[in-house]
């Protein structure tokens, strides 16, 4: 009889709570699930983002550093583990290799939905405000969330128009052949205050300064 390999090890406590919805969404808009079926990379321009993310799944392990496309300048920081169990829960969830534009919807419990979706506003959202010039002191602002796939961010829209009634509306950007789903004002502030529901969330803290900026403009808090 030939040895045994070593037994896998679960390195992810597979259990569904706020922070573990939250790096759901981290992975599943800036993360990717390795073609050799066992490794998790995720990449960020933010430290605090690469810390967030470890602290949310409980684990610890080196922070590299990587360039991106013809750039030589290492800008982003970078997580690679192994654990196939992690991997095959990701699968089953709707996640898998090469997902960028062929993701769809992801099977994430409606109680933790809005943790989930921090994660994805972390990872790909945006949020900008602005003083509209066409009507006198009106101040605008949006939150949005981006996705070159395009069954992905229907989905999105619909599991948040049943959450707390608001649909939105998508827009293109041709150059970089992505989707984004934007919020006006009203229906963003639903959002904003469902995804930060407490001061001590786990987030990515330069956007929700940004948030809080602007929310105090308009006389509004999370």
């Amino acid at each position: 009889m030939g040895t045994r390999g070593p037994i896998p090890r679960h390195k992810v406590k597979i259990k569904w709570s706020p922070n573990f919805a939250y790096a759901v969404g981290l992975i599943t808009t800036d993360g990717n699930l390795s073609p050799d079926r066992r490794h998790i990379n995720f990449t960020s321009k933010d430290l605090e983002q690469m810390n967030n993310f470890q602290k949310a799944l409980g684990i610890s392990y080196s922070i590299g550093r990587k360039s991106n496309g013809a750039s030589i300048e290492k800008k982003y920081f970078v997580i690679q583990f192994s654990d196939v169990f992690f991997y095959s829960f990701l699968e089953q969830i709707g996640l898998h290799r090469n997902k960028s534009k062929t993701l769809g919807p992801v099977s994430i419990p409606s109680k933790y939905f809005f943790h989930f979706l921090r994660g994805c506003f972390d990872g790909d959202g945006t949020f900008y405000s602005y003083w509209d010039p066409r009507w006198r002191s009106s101040f605008m602002f949006y939150i949005s969330f981006s996705s070159a796939s395009e069954k992905f961010i229907l989905w999105l829209r619909c599991e948040i128009k049943k959450l707390v009634k608001v649909s939105g509306h998508i827009t293109k950007d041709s150059k970089k052949s992505t989707l984004q789903l934007k919020y006006a004002k009203r229906e963003g502030l639903k959002i904003l205050q469902k995804i930060y529901s407490s001061p001590l969330v786990l987030c990515l803290s330069r956007k929700r300064l940004k948030v809080i900026t602007a929310l105090g403009i308009v006389g509004k808090s999370l």
